[in-house]
């Protein structure tokens, strides 16, 4: 910082403290603000999803977003070893890894692929919704949008599951979404939108093909007002819980250095044959 810009101590020192200004906490000596709110009035009075919330909106949440936000946060918690990001933090607890390095493992695999969809969901529900506040037909433009994806080979992110024929999480997600859109606690324009990407789908298949989790988030999330980026924030928040989990249990167990597949098992090998290095070249000759 350029001490010269400045013409009094007063300034310099505003500029310095501003420098981190921020509106989510004020630590002191003896003090701990969260949101305004004290810390030791906090604890053993909200919850973890309330904190969440509080330091995330700015605010307590009504009943209402707080069993929303919980039910999302709890069914997004794991997905067992199958998943790329906890098979790895488990490989990573056990090449010596501290527990933090290999929960970081596990959290760094989560990008557009793998741990992305909810976020690129919450955008298409935002897009349909958009379009019908145009005075389109929402279940037009969901036809419409499942058939554009189609002819470029994209995938509608958010639903089909490749484990699950019906993804468990889902039923219990969007009936406490429909529950809180008839308490008028949230607007209920994801979850429209969400129906009619499944309906959309579903049209000229012999099996639907419902949401996931990614898909019954993203329409959590969205009536919750958060904007994508930010939802795929909270899966990852939630899904480091298993992430640290499954390292625990696999740090804990002492194994060393355990791979991708059990040892006596080889991956497949599809390049050429062993061969020899080619006679008489000199390039290739023994060195005295």
């Amino acid at each position: 910082m350029n001490t010269t810009a400045f013409t009094t101590t007063q300034e310099y020192e505003d500029a310095v403290t501003g420098w981190w200004r921020t509106g989510i906490s004020r630590i002191r000596p003896g003090e701990i603000l969260l949101r305004g709110y004290p810390v030791e009035d906090l604890i053993g009075e909200v919850s973890f999803a309330d904190a969440i919330w509080l330091m995330l909106c700015g605010d307590l949440p009504a009943p209402g977003q707080r069993r929303l936000l919980e039910a999302a946060l709890v069914a997004a918690v794991d997905h067992g070893p199958q998943a790329p990001s906890i098979a790895a933090a488990r490989m990573a607890a056990t090449c010596g890894l501290g527990l933090n390095n290999a929960v970081a493992t596990g959290v760094n695999l989560l990008g557009d692929v793998h741990g992305g969809a909810g976020q690129q969901c919450m955008r298409l529900l935002a897009d349909l919704d958009e379009a019908a506040s145009r005075g389109a037909d929402l279940d037009a433009a969901a036809e419409q949008l499942v058939a554009d994806h189609r002819t470029s080979g994209a995938h509608i992110p958010g639903f089909g599951h490749r484990f699950h024929p019906r993804d468990p999480r889902r039923d219990p997600l969007l009936a406490l979404v429909e529950d809180a859109v008839a308490r008028d606690e949230v607007p209920g324009w994801a979850l429209r939108a969400g129906t009619a990407l499944e309906r959309a789908l579903a049209r000229g298949r012999s099996r639907p093909v419902p949401m996931n989790i990614d898909g019954a988030t993203a329409v959590v999330y969205s009536e919750l007002g958060f904007p994508p980026e930010l939802g795929r924030g909270l899966f990852v928040l939630a899904r480091s819980v298993g992430i640290l989990s499954h390292a625990w249990e696999e740090k804990s167990a002492g194994t060393r250095i355990k791979g991708p597949i059990p040892r006596p098992l080889l991956p497949d090998y599809n390049g050429p044959a062993h061969r020899d290095l080619p006679d008489g070249d000199p390039a290739y000759s023994q060195r005295p």
